[in-house]
């Protein structure tokens, strides 16, 4: 439709209307850099995650959110999704879509140039910035948000994230190269795991096994239409139940 209308479509999440702000003509473009926080658990003991509670994992260090998207955000599945979008925001391959935590989130995403330049957005961690720039574009209006302190503000550092640590990051960047209704797929698995974890019917770390196991047992191909779409969601999350129920049955 945005193509149809020749409209500019504008993201509001945060990540994407970074990117948004230094996309600029997208002429040169090498590479989208989204970053992460790592959530609560990126410096854990990784053997200590089996026994993370929902209150343990929705206590984000930096932003306020619902639960389920804080458990996302805790396991990275939330960046993985947001992988998926940039590609279809800005007619990317995954190749060329890269996450960096950073834990600060003051860096809210970058956009890097073939001649070496780096574009980034900074701000504090409040929605309000992007939900402003969203609604005043292209002029700017007033946020209500704080200025940025960068001479007594924290230290700004970066990380490349692990795979081990975060499978759901791993999962969605093959989903998104499998194709298909992948991505489909791979979202309602974890709308079902992520429930099952935060009624305590799921241990954290297996949310990424009940979503690996959903996507390997359904590869269908892309719908062509909104109604073929939920069909697979569906037919997914019916899937995911059942892999939930081997998943989940070592519970206590």
């Amino acid at each position: 439709r945005v193509r149809q209308h020749q409209v500019t479509l504008l993201p509001i999440d945060s990540e994407h209307n970074a990117v948004f702000q230094c996309f600029a003509d997208g002429k040169g473009v090498r590479r989208i850099l989204l970053t992460a926080s790592g959530g609560p658990f990126r410096t854990w003991p990784v053997e200590h995650l089996a026994a993370v509670t929902p209150d343990q994992a929705c206590a984000h260090p930096n932003w306020v959110m619902g639960r389920k998207i804080s458990v996302d955000s805790a396991t990275m599945m939330n960046k993985g999704l947001e992988v998926i979008e940039a590609h279809w925001l800005f007619d990317l391959p995954a190749s060329r879509i890269d996450v960096l935590i950073h834990p600060q989130s003051i860096i809210h995403s970058m956009v890097e140039y073939v001649d070496g330049s780096v574009l980034a957005q900074l701000g504090n961690p409040d929605m309000r910035t992007p939900i402003a720039h969203a609604l005043a574009f292209p002029e700017r209006m007033e946020s209500g948000v704080s200025s940025l302190d960068l001479a007594h503000g924290p230290d700004l550092q970066f990380e490349e994230p692990d795979l081990r640590r975060f499978p759901c990051l791993a999962l969605a960047f093959d989903a998104l190269q499998a194709g298909g209704a992948a991505a489909t797929v791979l979202n309602a698995a974890n709308e079902i795991a992520v429930q099952a974890f935060l009624e305590g019917n799921l241990p954290f770390l297996r949310i990424a096994a009940v979503v690996e196991d959903t996507l390997g047992e359904l590869q269908p191909a892309a719908p062509d239409h909104l109604d073929g779409v939920l069909a697979i969601d569906q037919l997914a999350r019916e899937v995911a139940l059942r892999h939930l129920a081997r998943h989940g049955s070592g519970m206590q």
